[in-house]
């Protein structure tokens, strides 16, 4: 099932994730879920982006 906008995202992960990574979420799950065919997985890599994506950005302010 692919997502097409954050509103469609289930209320677990809305309620989980800053506004700002939803986006993020959307994008690689679909992108994960037309690869694998496996929700478990496309959930994964999709929080595994969000994860990297904010490690990244903590990282980008203390350097800041």
């Amino acid at each position: 099932m692919l997502y097409k906008s954050n509103e469609d995202l289930p209320l677990e992960i809305r309620a989980q994730l800053p506004e700002e990574h939803l986006d993020l979420y959307r994008a690689a799950y679909n992108s994960a879920i037309h690869w694998y065919g496996n929700v478990a997985k496309a959930h994964h890599v999709a929080m595994s982006a969000v994860r990297m994506q904010s490690a990244m950005g903590r990282t980008a302010v203390l350097q800041g």
